[in-house]
């Protein structure tokens, strides 16, 4: 097993993480469990042991660049659309002690990710199934988040209708993008303001492997959210601010 998440373990450090053989393997376990639910539950198109290292797993320690404050062994933490488990997971076991929520509307994934954290014995860990719109308006979840997280979710206006209500006052959320966001952040203008955003200056990702232009948008949270945010489940999406 002299290569097992040789690929990951040298991309983490470049973006300051480091993994010991126990998170490794813990890594591995993941692998083989995602390949292997993914048979049957559409996880993910990226099956391969280094596609999944480098576009997954690392891709999700990424986040670090960005919030490495909101990591903290006291932090909440918050994954929206959490799917197979990116970025939220990953996160958890490269920071044990942050206290991770995953939300995810699917069942079926959810379920995936039930198993996963029972398989890897992982503590204060929730997963909850139910869109982000309906959860959002749930007392315990609304605002209480020093940490919130979207991967591959939607456009800016979108996701930040999505995912801003769950963020405390003085939290962060952060977005995997794609450079060349200018129009998208322009569009978001809106949406910052009404939903108590404030954009900072965008983190870029420089890792081994990640070199497709690959960018962090990071939205500090300033202001409480107006009670009708977010919109009934859809409208968000339909009618983005």
């Amino acid at each position: 097993m002299t290569q097992r998440m040789e690929t990951l373990a040298q991309g983490s450090g470049e973006a300051g993480v480091s993994l010991t053989g126990e998170q490794l393997d813990r890594f591995e376990t993941y692998y083989q469990e995602l390949a292997l639910w993914n048979q049957r539950v559409n996880l993910t198109s990226i099956t391969g042991y280094q596609e999944v290292q480098v576009g997954h797993f690392l891709d999700s320690l990424t986040v670090f660049l960005a919030a490495p404050e909101s990591l903290s062994s006291s932090s909440r933490v918050v994954d929206v659309g959490a799917g197979g488990g990116f970025p939220g997971l990953p996160l958890k076991l490269a920071f044990p002690g942050i206290h991770l929520v995953l939300l995810e509307s699917v069942g079926k994934k959810a379920a995936f990710l039930e198993h996963l954290v029972s398989l890897l014995g992982l503590d204060g860990v929730e997963v909850i199934t139910g869109r982000a719109e309906d959860l959002a308006h749930r007392p315990g979840l609304r605002e209480s988040f020093d940490l919130v997280l979207a991967r591959g979710l939607a456009r800016l206006p979108v996701l930040l209708e999505y995912s801003l209500p769950f963020c405390r006052i003085g939290g962060k959320t952060v977005a995997h993008k794609h450079g060349g966001l200018g129009e998208e952040l322009k569009s978001a203008a809106r949406a910052l303001e009404t939903l108590g955003g404030r954009l900072l200056p965008e983190v870029p990702v420089q890792v081994t492997g990640l070199t497709d232009n690959r960018v962090l948008v990071v939205v500090e949270k300033v202001a409480a959210t107006p009670d009708r945010y977010p919109r009934r489940a859809g409208v968000p999406a339909k009618r983005p601010l």
